[in-house]
């Protein structure tokens, strides 16, 4: 079997499981990591909730270990965890997903001399059109541990709104910002925690 049919039987086994399968990553070494996210609303048997947890990937881990077998496909070790605070956005679903969410997007050529950028994700006028609303210029103080006036927070508040238009296929990689709170959950409930884990050391197909 092709790696493309396994991808496929993988990507088909954790979808009809309910879960978002967010990225399969093979080493050259024979590891196999899968990450996987919960989407919101959706119901689970391993308890409420939008966050990934240990018990998710033991269940998706148990069920690709039989899948991969049936398809002998060879590898090492399995790995099934959530994509982490920094989740990256894949397909078209994740970029309609998390509009509205702040995203850093690596360009594939520069603009305006650099090729990073940061800011809300927000979307165009087709499914490969989206934009970013930039932040307004960070305001740094003029000694250090000084405190920037309300004053000047007030007026950089206050400034034009720019954007960056940008095509899909313009990018080489985006992820979301990560956003800790004071309990280490992020600021979106929605997105998966990076401390489920499971893997599997039995190995494969011999």
């Amino acid at each position: 079997m092709s790696w493309q049919d396994a991808l496929d039987k993988l990507t088909r086994t954790v979808t009809g499981m309910g879960y978002d399968l967010v990225d399969v990553e093979r080493t050259p070494g024979g590891l196999l990591r899968v990450s996987i996210d919960r989407l919101p609303g959706q119901a689970y048997d391993t308890g409420p909730g939008d966050v990934v947890t240990v018990d998710d990937c033991e269940v998706v881990t148990r069920q690709l270990q039989f899948v991969l077998e049936v398809a002998g496909v060879d590898y090492a070790r399995l790995e099934v965890a959530s994509p982490g605070l920094d989740r990256p956005l894949k397909k078209l679903a994740d970029w309609q997903r998390f509009t509205g969410v702040e995203v850093e997007i690596t360009l594939r050529e520069p603009f305006e001399g650099r090729k990073k950028w940061q800011g809300t994700l927000a979307a165009g006028d087709s499914d490969a059109a989206w934009r970013l609303v930039l932040p307004p210029p960070q305001l740094r103080p003029v000694k250090p541990g000084a405190r920037v006036s309300a004053k000047a927070m007030a007026a950089a508040a206050a400034l034009p709104q720019q954007v960056m238009d940008f095509e899909l296929d313009e990018v080489r990689e985006a992820r979301l910002v990560p956003v800790v709170d004071f309990k280490g959950r992020r600021g979106q409930p929605e997105v998966a925690m990076p401390e489920a884990q499971t893997e599997n050391t039995d190995g494969g197909q011999d």
